[in-house]
């Protein structure tokens, strides 16, 4: 133990490298992560401007393969898996009997008997025994490779020329001028296999590089030689939670939970009810929510003050007005420059324009009602 360091269960391969940069850390689903490098605004900045670089190793992997592989995938996620193309990917949810969301995933198609399922740190275990449970009477295989995989992100508009720069990638499957968005191409990194994907969290375009534990620390300084000229920086958790805000995209545990069905979270086109056959969840997805089931909405201010996950949300500024919501994920935008959040809300006031009021540590800040996502790049990246 060095000082000051926490006590958790997980760390991750880079580990050490991070904490010869000087990084703060934080526990995050069971592991010490970074949580900043210098400031979280320098860290949000560059990668809106220039490139960013996150460890994410402690997301979970499973290798999903078989003949059955995609027909499993079918029943225990809400997606038509198996009508993915290979190469490609698509975002899915694991769902409980319930129509509630055990984890919300990544699914990569690597070869037409091989999927790769990418889930939350703090939801491995859950995911692991919902798709054990559900894999009876379905010829496939499932491998949580988590533990030998490492997992790095290069997001920003600056992140395809700082990869292809890089000499020790070498192999690409797919020329990174040529792999679209949600998709995904077989490498070699120093002669190690590597999987580079056009994907990430953070609302510009960037990359996932999946690679051995063993070599994640290489792979890692490559790309902060290769990405200094052109200003990558190192980034942690707090810059990542400040940039999927701006892109409207949900966090489990905060927008996400085993008591919200996707149609609340804005999810429902995720879920095929029109596929064939049935799927974990179905009965509980065509019940729909409960009566008075609230539903997330983007909430936009002005001003300094930001509300924060867990403030309130009510309706007039007067003293009577009532709770009409709770705010799951809120901040200061770096980029916009003023407040935003997004909350569960009463339908009945999450239209479009709907004036309502945050309430700040007892000050009342009115918001509007905005559709997400609250940032969107310019133009893709080619």
């Amino acid at each position: 133990m060095h000082p000051g360091e926490l006590v958790t269960d997980r760390f991750s391969p880079l580990h050490d490298i991070h904490r010869a940069a000087g990084a703060a850390f934080t526990d995050f689903g069971g592991w010490q992560m970074p949580v900043r490098y210098s400031s979280d605004l320098a860290e949000h900045h560059a990668v809106r401007s220039a490139a960013g670089l996150f460890d994410i190793s402690h997301m979970a992997e499973f290798l999903v393969g078989g003949p059955g592989a995609g027909a499993f995938l079918d029943y225990a996620l809400a997606g038509k898996l198996s009508a993915i193309a290979v190469g490609k990917a698509k975002y899915s949810l694991l769902l409980a009997e319930t129509g509630g969301i055990i984890d919300d995933l990544v699914v990569y198609r690597l070869a037409d008997e091989r999927f790769l399922v990418v889930a939350n740190a703090g939801n491995r275990e859950p995911v692991a025994e919902a798709l054990e449970q559900r894999a009876p009477g379905f010829d496939v295989r499932i491998a949580d490779q988590s533990d030998q995989l490492a997992l790095v992100a290069v997001q920003g508009p600056a992140s395809r020329g700082i990869l292809e720069s890089i000499a020790e990638i070498t192999e690409l499957g797919t020329p990174l001028a040529d792999l679209p968005y949600y998709a995904i191409t077989e490498a070699f990194f120093s002669g190690r296999p590597l999987l580079v994907a056009r994907t990430g969290y953070t609302g510009e375009d960037g990359f996932e590089l999946y690679i051995h534990v063993e070599a994640a620390s290489y792979l890692w300084n490559a790309l902060v030689e290769a990405g200094e000229p052109v200003g990558l920086v190192p980034a942690g958790l707090a810059a990542r939670d400040t940039l999927r805000l701006e892109a409207g995209m949900p966090l489990y545990g905060h927008e996400l939970s085993i008591e919200t069905l996707p149609v609340q979270a804005g999810l429902g086109r995720v879920v095929a009810l029109s596929k064939e056959g049935d799927f974990v969840g179905r009965s509980g997805i065509e019940a729909g929510p409960a009566d008075g089931a609230r539903v997330l909405v983007g909430l936009a201010a002005e001003g300094r003050r930001a509300g924060r996950a867990g403030y309130a949300v009510v309706e007039t500024d007067d003293g009577s007005g009532a709770v009409v919501g709770e705010i799951t994920s809120g901040a200061l935008s770096p980029t916009l420059g003023h407040p935003i959040a997004m909350a569960f809300v009463d339908e009945r006031v999450a239209s479009p324009g709907t004036t309502l009021y945050l309430d700040v540590r007892g000050t009342l800040i009115p918001a509007s009602v905005v559709a997400l996502p609250f940032y969107t790049r310019a133009k893709e990246s080619s």
